[in-house]
């Protein structure tokens, strides 16, 4: 419940201020783990912004064993976590990507963790835009070996993303239409634009895109209403796939392995091989 905690606290705490632009963002500087502790390789990634910040990130290689079984083979997954935490709190979705045979570049916004600056919702969009360009210049990577994950708000910051640049893929996961949908969820009775300067619409980020979309939600996620990923869905126009899964806003891809992993095996298989 730390999204809603947070709306609560800084609608409080902003109002009268004319609005707060990292109202929606709970960072947490300290990282508590590494890949190391899932038994992953990685390495550092040091990101700089057009702004002048540096970013912290991790590359996960993709395991070396394994071939036509690894459906996420010759893919790079450029992964946006939430609004909390840090890129410490997503080391069991990274296991699972890293056995889908995805490499994989997760970072932290700025202000989160180890990255420099202070969070806002455009800075996330820079931030995005930085961790793209550093997978085309440091890894040599073209468009279509990069595939874009984002879950809760990061899935609005992949579509951002999405709508600057042509991924072969994108995942959003437990994710919404428009920052102002989820804070009139939330608060149906404050004025929540009043609060949000600044705001992610997915909706009109995708709008005349054609690239392979997954949405992946619960209907029991009572902090992101289901309603919102499905309104996300049936607003987009490109080829598309919903993928419904069980359990709570930030464990349901946990608790519905089951569903979860194959329904984004075969999301990657079905996207257009790479050249070698």
């Amino acid at each position: 419940m730390k999204l809603l905690r947070l709306f609560a606290f800084a609608l409080a705490a902003c109002c009268g201020l004319g609005g707060c632009a990292s109202l929606p963002f709970s960072p947490e500087k300290k990282l508590v783990a590494t890949p190391s502790d899932r038994g992953l390789a990685w390495e550092d990634a040091h990101i700089p912004t057009p702004d002048g910040l540096i970013l912290n990130g991790w590359y996960l290689p993709a395991p070396e064993a394994g071939g036509t079984d690894r459906p996420g083979r010759g893919f790079t997954l450029l992964f946006f976590h939430g609004n909390a935490g840090n890129i410490s709190h997503r080391l069991e979705s990274l296991r699972i990507f890293h056995g889908l045979g995805l490499n994989v570049l997760i970072i932290d916004y700025r202000g989160f963790g180890k990255s420099e600056g202070r969070v806002s919702v455009n800075g996330t969009r820079i931030d995005a835009l930085a961790a793209w360009d550093w997978l085309e210049q440091q890894k040599g990577l073209t468009p279509e070996r990069i595939v874009l994950f984002g879950r809760s708000l990061g899935g609005a910051v992949a579509a951002s993303l999405a709508e600057q640049t042509k991924p072969a893929g994108l995942i959003i996961e437990s994710s919404f239409t428009s920052l102002y949908d989820v804070g009139s969820f939330l608060f149906p009775h404050l004025p929540v634009r009043w609060f949000l300067p600044q705001d992610y619409d997915s909706v009109a980020s995708l709008k005349g895109k054609q690239i392979p979309l997954l949405v992946v939600h619960s209907p029991e996620d009572t902090l992101v209403p289901y309603k919102l990923g499905r309104a996300l869905y049936d607003s987009y126009q490109g080829p598309k796939t919903f993928l419904e899964i069980h359990g709570s806003h930030n464990q349901g891809f946990y608790q519905s392995l089951d569903t979860y992993l194959p329904g984004l095996a075969a999301f990657l298989r079905g996207l257009p091989r790479p050249a070698p």
